[in-house]
């Protein structure tokens, strides 16, 4: 994704729940290009600049998004189900809606992945190609427009003021290790500016 100026500086693995609505921005800009994509796959040739767009959208997806997913599900929300407070027990069952969300975003995605590689392969999105994608794409977008206003409305300001700095740390230097990063000492303490991580 390209900067712009006056755009808001991404957050690093000293700041997670940042880094976590940054990839959320992502999600949303990768998901509107495969919609652009489609809505006129069928009316222009895969050109080498759509063809380009295509591979990075899909590439996102298929090796970017499942790192998020991971930071959610196995650093950030085991953290939240261990603190036994109200406003914690309160999102609870939240967090089980959220994971059965990746679950139905990692089969939709398949499916766009398959779709996306044949388009690739033949150059041309066929009628029946088109009309399923569109309807898949459509689906992901009610769910990501849903999902991730519950996760950063609810869950992430919920972790922002509850968890403890040290789980913070620990879950950034998680977050560096999915992404193959070493983190130094004093830059797991002070956070570590990155680019474009997922």
């Amino acid at each position: 994704m390209l900067t712009q100026i006056g755009q808001k500086k991404e957050s690093d693995f000293g700041e997670p729940i940042g880094m976590l609505e940054d990839c959320h921005k992502r999600i949303l800009y990768f998901l509107r290009t495969l919609v652009t994509l489609t809505a006129t796959g069928r009316e222009q040739p895969l050109d080498h600049d759509r063809r380009i767009s295509l591979e990075k959208a899909l590439r996102y997806f298929r090796e970017a998004a499942p790192k998020h997913t991971a930071d959610e599900e196995e650093s950030l929300f085991p953290r939240l189900r261990r603190i036994d407070t109200p406003q914690v027990r309160e999102i609870f069952s939240k967090l089980d809606d959220l994971e059965a969300d990746h679950r139905l975003a990692d089969s939709q995605h398949l499916e766009v992945e398959t779709i996306g590689r044949q388009w690739l392969l033949t150059g041309a999105l066929h009628f029946e190609d088109s009309a399923r994608l569109t309807t898949v794409l459509e689906s992901l977008s009610r769910l990501y427009d849903r999902h991730i206003s519950l996760e950063e409305t609810e869950i992430f300001s919920v972790a922002k003021t509850i968890l403890a700095t040290p789980a913070k740390q620990t879950i950034g230097q998680e977050m560096a290790k999915r992404r193959g990063v070493v983190l130094s000492d004093s830059n797991a303490s002070m956070g570590m500016q990155h680019t474009n991580h997922p």
